[in-house]
């Protein structure tokens, strides 16, 4: 009697993760002529979910324009833009705006604060826009973790920049949003801060699935993520994966010696 012997695959294979958001072909121009700014060239990038990816290059290299395409904040001339399993390039803008408030975090440089309200009301701006309530294990541990406990009720001029960046990151999360972007989320914290909500944000995306696209010109934040990518001419060039300070710091002096642009 024959017996016919069947594979099958370990138990705990998984299906890959399908990216958190895509880049396809992207293109984007500001002005006519010679004047003309290309933006984007073609960019191409895959963010994978439930990671910290950091966007790197020189200054007009694209990546501010390239975070904007991927959030929805922008329209793009060519190519693809999906979040999810939704593409953006084909959306009005309303469904963009719908799309922003119900799937995307943004930090900003300028923090985007609104004077009038508190730091708790900030922070929780996005969930009110959106008619949900609040998580209340989360809220708290993003004040806590962020540092903010004893600074809630106090409004965006009587706190110092570094605060207010920091409520900015708790505002992001508090949807607990399919994508976070952030731009040069450091840039107004100290050292002690700034490490503290580097390793909260790798955390989030590794303990909890949040996905984060950094901006980021310094090269020890950058080892808190995952992957660098590199940008230039508004292009992607390379990607480091697991990176550290000297591979960053020798990534970037490659790129700045090709040719600078104006603006981008």
């Amino acid at each position: 009697m024959s017996t016919t012997t069947v594979t099958r695959p370990p138990a705990h294979a998984a299906r890959p993760t399908p990216p958190a958001a895509v880049a396809r072909g992207v293109v984007k121009t500001y002005g006519t002529g010679p004047t003309a700014v290309h933006a984007l060239a073609g960019a191409d990038l895959e963010v994978g979910a439930g990671r910290l990816t950091a966007v790197m290059g020189p200054s007009g290299s694209g990546k501010s324009t390239l975070m904007h395409a991927l959030a929805g904040l922008d329209t793009v001339d060519a190519g693809s833009v999906r979040l999810g399993d939704v593409e953006l390039t084909t959306l009005s803008e309303r469904q963009r705006t719908v799309l922003r408030r119900e799937r995307v975090g943004f930090v900003f440089q300028s923090f985007n604060l609104v004077p009038s309200l508190t730091a708790l009301e900030n922070i929780t701006l996005p969930l009110r826009l959106a008619r949900r309530q609040a998580e209340p294990a989360w809220l708290d541990e993003l004040v806590g973790t962020l540092d903010l406990r004893d600074r809630l009720g106090h409004r965006p001029h009587e706190l110092s920049g570094g605060q207010q960046q920091r409520v900015a990151v708790a505002r992001a999360l508090v949807t607990r949003p399919d994508l976070v972007l952030a731009d040069e989320p450091t840039g107004n914290l100290d050292s002690h801060h700034g490490q503290a909500l580097l390793a909260f944000l790798r955390r989030a995306a590794h303990e909890l699935g949040q996905t984060v696209v950094m901006v980021t010109h310094d090269p020890a934040a950058a080892t808190y993520a995952d992957r660098v990518v590199l940008l230039v001419d508004g292009r992607v060039v390379g990607d480091l994966a697991e990176p550290t300070v000297p591979a960053v710091v020798a990534a970037m002096a490659g790129l700045e010696r090709r040719a600078p642009r104006a603006e981008g």
